[in-house]
This record gives C-alpha cells, sequence and structure tokens, in this order.
C-alpha cells in the first residue's frame, strides 16, 4: 500500500469528490481502518463485530492540515502504481430502493391512474431524450464535415500550389500546424475543465451502470466539454472517431432530463421529482447508451443490445421497450435533420452518423467454402486486437506514471497530433500508387506526382475523415488500391491509433478499429484474389467488412451487439452469421491472450467493478471472511450528538448503518431492525428532526419523501451542518426514515452465494447476521470486487485511497 503515492483518476484532480457535495466522505473505509490496513489479515473477535455509538468529535480540518504537511507541495515526477489495487474513492450507487414508512405511505396513496400518469412520464422522458441525442449527433455531424473539409481545402490548395514549383515541406509544416492548434484546443478544455470528458466515455457510463459512481460523469459541463472536444479531435486529424463518445453525450443527455433540474445551471423546473433517485435514474441513462449507439451507427436494435451487454446490470421487459424507443427516436430524429440538410427532405438516407452503404448481396454473397476463411480472419482480428490492447496498456501506464500533469497531457496530444499529420503527408509524398480519377468517390483528391487525371490513392486513406475513408474501403471497386498502399497504411494506422487511445481528448476507439481492419482485411481480399486467379467470390470489399468487424471485435469484445450493429449499418441481414463468426473468434482468441480495452482500463483506474458472476474458484470463501468489520450500529432511538459524532468520523466512514433494538442506557445488542443510509441522516439533521431527551413522547417533525429528493443527489457535507451543544442531547427515532427490511445473509453464506445476491438485486450494501439475527459484519461492493481470478489463482487486491 505504501508504494502507491497518487493514481491519476478519470476525473482527473485530487480529491474531487464534489459529485454529490461532499468533500470529505466519498471515501468509505471499509473494515473500519485507513488504507494502510487493508492488506493485513482479519482477525474477528466477538467484541471487534459490533460498535454503538462510543465515539467523539473528529476535526475533519486537522486531518486535512497534517495530510498536507506530510505531502510535499510538488507533485513527484513519477506516480508509482500497482494494478493489484482496488480504489477506495469509488463511490456505489443506491440502486436498492429504501422501503422505509414515508416510501410504502407515498406508494400507498398513489391509485393506478397515478401509476399511468408516472408510465406516460416515463416514455416522454425517452422520447426527449431520444430527440435530444440526435440532435447533438446531427451538431457535431453538421460541425465535423464543415470545419474539416475546410481543413482539407487549405491544405490541398497549399500543396497542389507548391507540387509544381517545389517546396513541400511548407504544406507539411501547414498541416501539422492546424492540426496541432486544433487539437491544443480540444485537449486544453478537456485537461483544464473536465477530465472526465477524456476518451469514448464508454468504460465510465459502463461502470455507472453497474453501480459504481464516477465523478461528474453525468453533469451537463462533461457534455458540453465532450460535444466540443470530439469536434475538435476529429478536424484535428487524430486517429479517432466521433462515434464511441455518442453513447456518454447520451446518457448524460438521459440523466439531466430525468431529474427535471441542472445542478450545473442550478434550475429547477418542478418536474419528474418521482425519478430523483439512483434506480430511477440509472434506467435513464441506460436508454441515453442506447440512443447514444443508434445516433451513432443508425442501428437502434443494435443500441439495446449494446445497453443489455456492456452496461445495464439490471434488465425487464418494460424497460427494453423504453430503451428501443428512445433509440428509435434517435436514428429518426438524427435522419431527418440531416435528410433536410443535405437537401432532400424526403429522403431519409442518413440513418447514422456512420452509414457504411448497401451492400449488393447478389454481387457479393459468400459460399460455403468461404466460411473457413471468415474464421480465420477473426482469429487475426483477435490477435492483433489483443496486441493492441497489450500495447495500449504499457502505454497507459506510463502516461499514469509520468504524463500525469494537464501541461503535460497538452503537449502529448498536440505532439501526437503533429505526428499523425507527418507520417500520413510522408506516406502520400512517398506512394506511386495512382488511379484514374472518373468514377472516384474521393472528396479530396491529391494529384500530388500522379499524371493528370489521376489522384494519389494513399491520400484517400490519410487525407480524409476516418468514417469517409472506411466507406472507401468497402465500397471502392476492384483494383483501386495497391497492396503495398494497404500494407504500410495498416501498420502505421494501428501504430497511430494505440498512441491516440488514452489521450486527453474527447475520442472513440470504434471507427479507428474498423478502418484498421477494413484496410488489412481489404489486403487479405486482395491476396486471396491473386491466388484463387480472380474468382467472383474473392472481391475485395466483403473481406474490408469482416476485416473491420474481427480487429474492432479483438479489441473491444463485444459479440451480439456489435453483430446487430454491423448489420444495421451495412443494411444486409446476408452477412448476420459470417459476422457473428468472426466476431465470436476474435472475442475466443482475444481473451485468450489479455482483456477487452474498456475492462482494462476500468481495471487499470482500480474500479470496484462487478462481473456477471464470482471468480470461479471462490466458494472456499464465506461471507465471514469477506466481509468488512468491525460495523458501527445505531440504536433505534439514537442520541444526536452520537450520529453527528459517526458522521463525522472517517475511521468509519460507511455509508450504510445497521439499526438495532436496544435500551439507550444498556450495552446488550438485540438484533437488526433495519438499516439507513447516510445521505438519510444528514438529511434528518439538517431538517432537525429529533426531541428532547425529556420529551420521548413528542411527535418529531413530519418530513416527507420530497425533502429527501430535493436534497438528491448532492447531499451536503456533515461538516455543513450545525449542531449544538443542546441539540447534541436531543434524541432521533430512525424507525420511519431506516428500511425495516434490508437484505441479510448468514455469515456461513458462500462468496459465489452473496456475490449473485450482490450483483442480481443491485446492492449497495448487505447485511451479516449471526443465527440470533445479531449484525456481525456488512458485505459492500468492494469487499466482493477485491476478489478475482489472477494467472496464479483466487487473487486479494489491495485497499488503497488512490
Amino acid at each position: 500500500m505504501a508504494n502507491v503515492a497518487k493514481k491519476v483518476s478519470w476525473s482527473g484532480r485530487d480529491g474531487d469528490d464534489e459529485e454529490d457535495g461532499r468533500a470529505g466522505e466519498t471515501t468509505p473505509l471499509l473494515n473500519g481502518t485507513g488504507p494502510g490496513a487493508a492488506g493485513s489479515g482479519r482477525q474477528l473477535t466477538p467484541s471487534s463485530f459490533l460498535r454503538i455509538g462510543q465515539l467523539t468529535n473528529v476535526d475533519l480540518n486537522e486531518d486535512i492540515h497534517e495530510l498536507e504537511r506530510e505531502i510535499p507541495r510538488q507533485r513527484p515526477n513519477e506516480i508509482p502504481h500497482n494494478e493489484k489495487l482496488l480504489s477506495l474513492k469509488y463511490e456505489s450507487l443506491d440502486y436498492d430502493n429504501s422501503e422505509n414508512q414515508l416510501f410504502l405511505e407515498e406508494e400507498r396513496r398513489i391509485n393506478h391512474a397515478a401509476f399511468r400518469t408516472v408510465e406516460i412520464k416515463r416514455w416522454v422522458i425517452c422520447a426527449m431524450i431520444g430527440i435530444l441525442t440526435g440532435l447533438v449527433a446531427c451538431f457535431i455531424d453538421i460541425v465535423v464535415e464543415n470545419l474539416a473539409g475546410l481543413k482539407y481545402r487549405v491544405v490541398k490548395d497549399n500543396i497542389d500550389k507548391f507540387t509544381a514549383k517545389g517546396g513541400l515541406s511548407f504544406s507539411l509544416l501547414l498541416w501539422a500546424t492546424l492540426n496541432a492548434s486544433v487539437v491544443m484546443v480540444g485537449s486544453l478544455i478537456v485537461a483544464f475543465i473536465e477530465p472526465v470528458a477524456a476518451g469514448s466515455g464508454i468504460p465510465q457510463i459502463k461502470c455507472y451502470l453497474n453501480g459504481v459512481k464516477i465523478p461528474h460523469v453525468v453533469r451537463l459541463k462533461t457534455l458540453v466539454i465532450k460535444v466540443c472536444g470530439v469536434i475538435l479531435s476529429v478536424v484535428g486529424g487524430l486517429a479517432v472517431g466521433k462515434e464511441g463518445p455518442m453513447i456518454h453525450s447520451g446518457s448524460v443527455i438521459a440523466a439531466g432530463i430525468s431529474q427535471g433540474r441542472s445542478t450545473s445551471l442550478k434550475r429547477d423546473f418542478k418536474i419528474f421529482e418521482y425519478f430523483r433517485r439512483d434506480t430511477e435514474k440509472r434506467d435513464f441513462v441506460s436508454a441515453g447508451a442506447a440512443a447514444g449507439v443508434s445516433a451513432a451507427f443508425g442501428a437502434p436494435v443494435g443500441g439495446v443490445l449494446f445497453s443489455l451487454e456492456e452496461g445495464a446490470s439490471f434488465w425487464n421487459q418494460f424497460l427494453t421497450w423504453r430503451i428501443f424507443f428512445a433509440s428509435m427516436i434517435s436514428t429518426f430524429t438524427l435522419n431527418s435533420v440531416l435528410s433536410v440538410y443535405h437537401g432532400n427532405a424526403w429522403d431519409l438516407s442518413s440513418p447514422g452518423l456512420i452509414n457504411f452503404g448497401s451492400f449488393d448481396s447478389e454481387k457479393m454473397g459468400y459460399t460455403i467454402q468461404e466460411i473457413p476463411i471468415f474464421m480465420f480472419m477473426g482469429v487475426v482480428g483477435g490477435i492483433l486486437g489483443a496486441l493492441f490492447n497489450a500495447l495500449n496498456y504499457w502505454l497507459t501506464m506510463f502516461r499514469i506514471r509520468y504524463i500525469h500533469r494537464p501541461c503535460l497531457q497538452v503537449v502529448e496530444a498536440m505532439l501526437v497530433a503533429a505526428v499523425t499529420a507527418t507520417v500520413g503527408f510522408v506516406m502520400i509524398y512517398c506512394s506511386r500508387d495512382c488511379q484514374p480519377i472518373q468514377g472516384s468517390s474521393v472528396a479530396y483528391p491529391l494529384q500530388l506526382f500522379c499524371a493528370d487525371g489521376e489522384y494519389n490513392s494513399m491520400a484517400t486513406a490519410f487525407f480524409n475523415t476516418p468514417e469517409k475513408s472506411v466507406v472507401n474501403l468497402f465500397h471502392d471497386p476492384p483494383g483501386s488500391y495497391n497492396p503495398m498502399t494497404l500494407g504500410m497504411f495498416t501498420l502505421m494506422y494501428f501504430f497511430l491509433a494505440c498512441w491516440t487511445y488514452g489521450l486527453t481528448v474527447s475520442a472513440g476507439v470504434f471507427i479507428p478499429s474498423l478502418l484498421i481492419g477494413a484496410a488489412w482485411g481489404r489486403l487479405f481480399g486482395i491476396s486471396l484474389s491473386y491466388l484463387t486467379k480472380g474468382s467472383i467470390w474473392a472481391d475485395p470489399g466483403k473481406y474490408a467488412l469482416m476485416g473491420a468487424a474481427a480487429q474492432l471485435g479483438g479489441i473491444v469484445r463485444m459479440t451480439l451487439s456489435l453483430t446487430v450493429i454491423m448489420m444495421e449499418a451495412t443494411g444486409n441481414v446476408t452477412y448476420g452469421f459470417p459476422i457473428m463468426l468472426v466476431l465470436m473468434t476474435a472475442k475466443i482468441v482475444g481473451d485468450y491472450f489479455v482483456e477487452g480495452l474498456y475492462d482494462m482500463h476500468i481495471q487499470l483506474q482500480s474500479v470496484p467493478f462487478l462481473h456477471w458472476e464470482a471468480p470461479v474458484t471462490s466458494h472456499s470463501l464465506t461471507a465471514r471472511e469477506v466481509m468488512s468489520t468491525p460495523v458501527t450500529c445505531l440504536r433505534r432511538i439514537e442520541r444526536v450528538g452520537t450520529v453527528v459524532d459517526i458522521l463525522s468520523d472517517t475511521s468509519s466512514n460507511h455509508n450504510g448503518f445497521p439499526v438495532v433494538e436496544s435500551n439507550p442506557d444498556s450495552t446488550q445488542v438485540a438484533g437488526l431492525r433495519g438499516l439507513i443510509l447516510r445521505s438519510q441522516l444528514i438529511v434528518l439533521l439538517k431538517h432537525k428532526v429529533f426531541v428532547e431527551r425529556a420529551n420521548l413522547n413528542m411527535v418529531q417533525r413530519r418530513l416527507k419523501l420530497k425533502d429527501f429528493r430535493d436534497a438528491y443527489p448532492r447531499f451536503p457535507p456533515i461538516q455543513s451542518i450545525h449542531v449544538s451543544q443542546d441539540e447534541r442531547e436531543c434524541m432521533i427515532d430512525l424507525s420511519e426514515f431506516m428500511n425495516p427490511s434490508p437484505y441479510t445473509v448468514p455469515q456461513e453464506a458462500s462468496l459465489p452465494r452473496v456475490f449473485k445476491l450482490f450483483r442480481a438485486l443491485g446492492l449497495r450494501h448487505l447485511v451479516v447476521v449471526d443465527n440470533r439475527n445479531e449484525v456481525v459484519g456488512m458485505v459492500t461492493r468492494k469487499d466482493l470486487a477485491r476478489y478475482r481470478l489472477g494467472k496464479e489463482g483466487l487473487e486479494e487486491l489491495s485497499l488503497a485511497q488512490t
């Protein structure tokens, strides 16, 4: 534990815990110990199982000052990093509804008509999510098209000008400077304003839907920086795509609309208040992620399956219909607006940001003898994907250790942009692959040293946005590319894309992966046509499609959703079976070597992510061995001063407290009566819901669920709540606010059983009891996530406040 000084997080800031307004409360120190003791063995004694309110006030400011004195002011040149860590700084989300008296009374008051109204509101919200996600996608597409077109026209005119009279070095300088300048702006806003907007956002949304709170991940500011950042990244010529970030953008839109207010704008529209809880918000974020996929690829069914496969931990039939509805509205909105923009309002021909174009199944069918060839391509895609992920892993480790200052991150992004332009220019300059310009679909044909009426074929790959390059590789007629051109492009773009993913810019990996795969797939098809003497079934466009699927599957390891996305984006169900074969083969081969890219980055950030199943060799562990202990419990009627002290004490900074029945004047503990959350206690203290000790028969102030929803999601810190010395002696009755039926397990329950219960129900706290129903421990997300299957069997990760 001592070897971890600090680790760069997705939020990119030290102590950046203001997501719910608690500067010092978002790190639950499990086991009642500091990070240094996390790796030690747990000696369980009967007296260590439970603590009931024997605490003193803790001045958190003193702790902070002491910490500042211990840590040197200057940042270290190298940040030590240990991959066998689990970060304590990530909070969990409360997906399990607290069915206390207030909740049950409200539900009983709502009649059938009111429930129908709530259901209609859900559909309305999903429609609004789809419309806004589609509009954001249109904005990104139109701005990128115009800015990138302007850049390519300027550079093309300059190259054409200097080709005749010499001085092409000036053209190279212009191209590299334009790229670096645009990317510098995109990287600056991400690095200094909202670091969580970096990358595609898919790993962060995947964690959110899994039940982990990533700070700032669904903020309005994050959406604005994401949209601006991805535009600048694509225009800056990086090896990135604008499709991946649409998933994050749709999720932010969904989170904002479903709450009916914006904490960033400090505006409350007083609508959709019923949905202000983590359970409802999660469902809408699932719909937003699906709408983002649908807008990106014109694949509404693929969007639903993406949310199911990659994101949502919990599912039901009604949710499926609402998500599908949001996806359909998203792609229809995008299609309508872009069709009007392109001047053919009645011809809905732009269902997604990228349209692979229609493949003619009559000319490009496949035969039974091609099936083994497709599977071989899947093997190649799996190997290349594993190589991509392994290289990116070591590169990310290097970035964590050395490139952790925002200014260095911006410099690196500018360097990559300049190098990308330089590599592209040099390869175009050195290429002698000239093709006739007649009938070509190339947007910006560069003649360079080719004869009149011809263009440089290498320029179609580099001198274009990646989306258009993918479509060209799919549909350009046979003979449009020299094998050497494709081979060199694949090699260089592979390393450029690997270097680019993980930069402090908003960008996705979907399109670069498809472009790499399409290039080597087309090369594979050309080679096959040479071997078969130009046989009709060896069409290079078909193999470009299979190569694109194999490469993307080998990198991100998606199967079901990616199959449907590729089928919907090509508008042809004919290739469904070969695409499925290719993706399954790529995943099996890739998983043999290394994890998928998104899972790898989640692991590098030490996020307590729970997979679908517990480690296969974990049956020997029981709840008694994995639970956190001692557990701080509260009495049903508790002294206010005790509650304040417990909430202020960092050594017991849990977010859920078992409530037990006990005489305030006795130390004898009775059985479990319920569970109350830290956020609920803070609201009770804020509203002074307590009575004097001498007047316990008085009725304390009534609260409504609205009071808790108004404070959601940023509950005030305990330090901001003033409790006088007289109020500390008052009593607070928790009966009405606690969840009287929390989920519990006996201490002999096996880890897989505990894991399955925790994961399937979306729990945050699972109370462990003995045979007398007395609390002996608590299982939280981090207690389960710390056990994983390593190369040497089951291993236990260390817990650290990183």
